[in-house]
């Protein structure tokens, strides 16, 4: 059994701190340019398939933000990595020559050869990246199962692998000598790759293909790659396959754990109370926060006077400065101090007791972002309009297929996450704009982003016993589509 060892690290620092650094790097480049002009080396491969590992560096530039902790398995010389730009980076592979190369060109990440089971790191990643790996190994499961080791509640494994359709054309292009040689042991479908992941107790976040066409031809390239890729049938013929995973074994202690509960409240002054008295008392704590939009039927008032009546209740209150419900949610969220966020509409068309569903199904890491959904209970008469349901049919279908998780209803207000991940969310708001009128599309565009697990529970929907909505449906209805094309871009077209 291979050793696995750190290669030529402390030689490197050496290097650099002493008076031979100008030479020892010259000798690098000499090395370098040697590489490039080997066949057999992965580095000429990089060089010649430019345009080709372009768009893999692309692809994971989406899906895995900067400054996180991930271990590249099959990395070569780590220059996925340098992408990325990891807080902390380790990169696995069996390519001495690659690795040694990566060594010299990222001498601030680690580098090792040989086998996962005997990798020298005792601490958890945020990613683990496995390029072609599958394909490659021979019994998938224990692989799978030894990253475990590696792993958090919040890790997300990223595996890519070639689809079978390619199998004659790639084999054609090493006869050609076009693409490296290299012989595959395993061609699995995506089906097949579920399976194993469940077998080692992780399951599928979200999944996904990519690149038509692997080399350039003017305007053909882009056009197939960026557009017709997305479109049924057409999508099944594309070179990668990709899925995302996490560990399915994560549980946590509810008796440990407490609860912020969000209500933004304009004109709500009727439900004050009957919110106060029916949302559940959950994990250590449960604390309520109410936003006030500037009401005009005395809502600031009432929560004061709702505070003095439950004294042993924790009810918080901050009036806002902002506008829109999208911006009193983010309020209430800077405010709370529960290890879990969850918000809800100050109208109780969703009612404050199911809360403790959201609290069961996040605890039990059933999901890391618990959606409420209106559209699955037969709901009552005039809880929504059709025009209304109509919309929310609509979106829930197109943001399903942005984001590649199924979500029947987006709009509902009833939202539940983990505070570390809004914190996370917030960080990369900038990204999709914060123009959101309702917070919803906000959020799920933020958990996408850090491939969280979304899962929608079923809520029942009830009439608005007090007040108006303050909803503007073609105004509001505008401003979602618009912020559908943002998303589009963002995660269709991949510009990050």
């Amino acid at each position: 059994m291979v050793q696995v060892r750190r290669l030529n690290q402390e030689k490197i620092n050496n290097l650099q701190k002493s008076n031979s650094h100008r030479k020892g790097m010259e000798k690098v480049r000499e090395n370098t340019l040697e590489q490039e002009k080997d066949a057999k080396s992965f580095i000429y491969w990089l060089r010649k398939n430019h345009y080709y590992h372009s768009w893999v560096k692309r692809f994971y530039r989406v899906l895995v933000p900067e400054g996180m902790r991930i271990l590249h398995i099959n990395g070569k010389n780590g220059y996925i990595l340098d992408v990325l730009k990891p807080s902390f980076g380790v990169c696995l592979d069996d390519d001495k020559e690659a690795l040694m190369n990566g060594a010299f060109l990222y001498p601030h990440y680690h580098f090792y050869h040989g086998i996962i089971a005997e990798l020298p790191v005792d601490q958890p990643f945020d990613y683990i990246l496995l390029s072609l790996v599958t394909m490659d190994v021979h019994d998938i499961q224990k692989l799978l199962q030894e990253l475990h080791r590696f792993c958090n509640s919040r890790t997300r494994i990223i595996i890519e692998s070639y689809s079978h359709v390619w199998e004659p054309a790639l084999l054609l292009a090493q006869k050609l000598g076009l693409r490296r040689a290299t012989t595959f042991k395993n061609w699995f479908s995506p089906y097949d790759l579920r399976s194993f992941l469940n077998l080692a107790e992780f399951e599928v976040v979200t999944t996904g293909r990519y690149m038509l066409l692997p080399f350039y031809i003017p305007l053909l390239s882009s056009l197939c790659n960026t557009l017709l890729v997305h479109l049924p049938l057409i999508k099944h013929l594309s070179l990668h396959n990709w899925l995302v995973a996490r560990p399915s074994t994560f549980c946590h202690d509810p008796a440990a754990t407490s609860v912020s509960v969000i209500i933004p409240c304009k004109n709500e002054k009727g439900t004050i109370e009957q919110a106060i008295r029916l949302c559940p008392q959950m994990g250590k704590k449960t604390e309520l926060i109410f936003v006030e939009g500037g009401s005009t039927d005395g809502t600031l008032e009432e929560i004061k006077r709702a505070q003095h009546i439950y004294p042993k209740k924790s009810i918080h209150y901050y009036k806002q400065q902002g506008v829109g419900k999208g911006d009193a949610v983010r309020l209430g969220c800077s405010k709370a101090r529960g290890d879990i966020i969850m918000i809800l509409d100050a109208d109780l068309t969703v009612p404050p007791q199911e809360l403790q569903n959201f609290f069961n199904a996040l605890i039990n890491g059933k999901g890391e972002f618990i959606n409420g959904s209106r559209l699955v209970y037969r709901m009552e008469s005039r809880a929504m309009g059709i025009f209304s349901m109509l919309a929310n049919f609509f979106f829930s279908k197109v943001l399903s297929w942005l984001l590649g998780q199924q979500m029947k209803d987006t709009l509902c207000g009833t939202k539940v996450l983990w505070r570390h991940d809004y914190k996370r969310i917030d960080q990369n708001r900038a990204l999709f704009c914060s123009f959101d009128p309702f917070g919803d599309f906000d959020l799920l565009f933020g958990a996408t982003r850090l491939q969280l697990k979304i899962i929608d529970l079923p809520v029942h929907y009830k009439n608005r016993i007090y007040g108006k909505t303050a909803i503007k449906r073609f105004l509001h209805g505008l401003i979602l589509c618009q912020m559908c094309i943002i998303a589009f871009k963002k995660f269709k077209l991949w510009r990050f």
